[in-house]
């Protein structure tokens, strides 16, 4: 085990180096940098840049030399914990990053518990009472929620209560506590808007769990090993929960590797919708910008937490399932 501990150390240290080289390039693929969108911008709103002006935002910035250069450059700042500074918005990227961590952490986590939550024992009744009314009926409304985008059911949410109760659902705080320090008034603030995003994410994102979950179960019940403990004389609820729920509990432990980025990623066209302060909306614009020093360190961040969650995902799966042994 401690050697496959350190052998998967270092192939995580090695895929995180690959990793952020593809990013950086990737970042500079499109035409021009973040000056010619800057540029761009400024002359869209009837502003006007010298070219030594401009000569001297690229030195500034040190988009005048080689990426190779600027690549090391941001290397030997992420290594001492320095992610260097934003662009567009002149401030450093770890205080931008970490300014929104905690709320789209939180709101992301509880999506996902409620995903759980709901595609576990749903999935389990669906399969166990395979044909039934109730599966149809849970299979029916799996099919239509996955079906039917979440940003426009975000869309007709925000109509229908701004509509029949004058409620704007957008947002996670009030406008006199959007900037104001952590309070229990802010908490409580934020308690009545985080309701929209929780619905949306939770209630109808775990549509595909519950289809999964279902048909894995299925997949278990009618192996030999489910007959054989049922032919033993153990009861159908021992049955169940002890031996094909488990083994088709792996689906549920695989997601941790896509789960772990998605907590920082959150939904980003839901939070473009809602108007949420999570990191989603910012990286998008951050990869319109040509930002890269604040694009690269997220996608670096996302990239880190999907080879840690693979990892873990990895651990839980040859705990959970005897049939699996780490080599």
């Amino acid at each position: 085990m401690l050697r496959y501990f350190l052998r998967r150390l270092l192939y995580m240290a090695v895929t995180m180096l690959a990793v952020s080289v593809v990013t950086f390039i990737i970042i500079q693929l499109p035409p021009g940098d973040f000056m010619t969108s800057y540029i761009a911008t400024l002359e869209a709103q009837g502003g006007i840049l010298e070219q030594a002006e401009i000569e001297a935002l690229r030195f500034r910035y040190g988009l005048d030399q080689p990426l190779y250069t600027q690549y090391l450059k941001w290397l030997r700042g992420v290594l001492r914990g320095d992610f260097g500074v934003s662009f567009e918005w002149n401030k450093p990227v770890s205080e931008l990053i970490w300014g929104r961590l905690g709320l789209t952490f939180l709101l992301s986590f509880s999506a996902l518990i409620i995903n759980w939550i709901i595609a576990f024992p749903v999935g389990v009744y669906s399969a166990v009472h395979q044909y039934s009314l109730g599966d149809y009926v849970f299979t029916g409304l799996a099919f239509v929620s996955a079906s039917i985008p979440h940003f426009l059911i975000a869309l007709v949410l925000m109509w229908l209560m701004f509509k029949h109760f004058g409620l704007n659902i957008t947002g996670l705080f009030s406008t006199k506590f959007a900037d104001a320090p952590w309070s229990l008034a802010k908490v409580l603030d934020m308690l009545k808007h985080v309701w929209a995003p929780l619905l949306i994410l939770g209630f109808f994102g775990g549509a595909s769990l519950i289809r999964v979950m279902r048909a894995n179960l299925l997949d278990e019940l009618h192996k030999p090993y489910v007959v054989t403990a049922r032919a033993k004389g153990l009861t159908e609820s021992r049955l169940i929960r002890k031996y094909p729920v488990r083994v088709a509990l792996n689906p549920f432990v695989s997601t941790v590797g896509w789960a772990l980025p998605g907590l920082i990623s959150g939904t980003t066209i839901i939070a473009i919708v809602l108007g949420l302060p999570t990191t989603g909306p910012m990286l998008l614009r951050a990869l319109r910008s040509q930002d890269m020093y604040l694009a690269g360190s997220f996608l670096a961040l996302l990239s880190l937490l999907t080879i840690i969650g693979t990892f873990i995902s990895d651990l839980l799966l040859a705990w959970l399932d005897p049939r699996i042994r780490l080599g």
